[in-house]
């Protein structure tokens, strides 16, 4: 596949595909589009009991877009369960220039000042594609999920992508559509404008009686 620019990434995107590689060090990157896609419907998003007292105890600072880098390098490196990502130096340059265009967004979380987990991807109309998350800290991740999913219902965002459909996924409400009805939802969300504005940083127990609002 020849190399990809920022603005060939954001029309597949409006189109349903996404690209990756097989690992790291692959050259190639090869165009997704599954018959069944992975979504979280913003108004069914469940925070499990668990994770909701987490977020009453846990000193974790959330902030939004102050590290993206730093995120997509968390995200790339090697950790329990995930030997390697498809995410290179290449990778981490174009999705950073999809950030500087306003078009990609993080979710950072921290403990004492440190970098412990959180997410990114892309954002495009009212429709946000999750991309990656990492943690390196209890449920750091998931308080990242949690964190998006208020800011994207506070922004009028109708669509959070996940790609596939997985177990931990599944856990905060996500399901398996179809390639048409994906595509669909898909056309609207990108047609409808939204825009991705956080409240700046918070702390994850303080703030965890309004991003509890978001459970299902």
């Amino acid at each position: 596949m020849p190399a990809l620019d920022a603005q060939t990434l954001l029309k597949a995107y409006s189109m349903g595909v996404f690209p990756m590689a097989m690992s790291r060090d692959d050259p190639e990157l090869h165009w997704f589009d599954p018959e069944r896609r992975g979504i979280i419907p913003l108004d069914a998003f469940h925070i499990p009991k668990r994770l909701a007292r987490t977020l009453k105890s846990q000193p974790y600072t959330v902030s939004f877009d102050t590290d993206f880098e730093g995120i997509m390098r968390g995200c790339a490196a090697p950790r329990p369960g995930h030997a390697e990502t498809w995410i290179n130096d290449d990778i981490i340059a174009l999705y950073t220039e999809l950030f500087e265009r306003g078009h990609a967004h993080s979710v950072e979380i921290r403990q004492n000042a440190a970098l412990v987990g959180g997410l990114y991807g892309v954002s495009l109309g009212s429709a946000f594609f999750g991309e990656s998350m990492f943690s390196t800290a209890t449920d750091a991740s998931k308080i990242a999920l949690v964190a998006l999913v208020h800011t994207l219902r506070e922004n009028n965002f109708t669509l959070l992508d996940t790609q596939y459909l997985t177990a931990h996924l599944a856990q905060f409400g996500a399901i398996e559509i179809s390639r048409t009805a994906y595509r669909e939802l898909l056309t609207q969300a990108v047609a409808k404008p939204a825009s991705f504005q956080s409240r700046g940083p918070s702390s994850a127990s303080s703030g965890s009686s309004t991003l509890g609002k978001s459970t299902g």
